[in-house]
């Protein structure tokens, strides 16, 4: 039987460090401050403006992707129904030949 061998942890080579010790330190209360008030930040980029125009070409925009995505949807709906119907056709058409086949014999 194969037996496996087991790595033995290298030592060390080189100098070693040894450990630091941590000393605890005492910990003194402080004089409570009162919160101050956070004042608003200056807006980093300018509001936007929406226009007559810009309002139309986003809802055009929006249009476009909504029909593009449903024609691509349609398009994979119709390509699995067509490759359905040509299996089943096939089905159809091996079941009649292998029938006939037995009714020869």
């Amino acid at each position: 039987m194969l037996r496996p061998k087991i790595p033995t942890m290298p030592t060390p080579t080189g100098h070693v460090t040894p450990p630091a010790v941590v000393e605890p330190t005492a910990i003194v209360p402080s004089v409570q401050t009162p919160p101050t008030v956070p004042t608003a930040p200056a807006p980093s980029r300018p509001v936007v403006q929406l226009t007559p125009g810009t309002v139309l070409t986003l809802v055009g925009g929006g249009t476009a992707v909504v029909l593009v995505v449903g024609a691509v949807l349609v398009s994979m709906l119709l390509a699995v129904a067509i490759t359905g119907v040509s299996v089943a056709v096939v089905a159809v058409v091996l079941r009649s030949l292998l029938a006939s086949e037995t009714k020869r014999r």
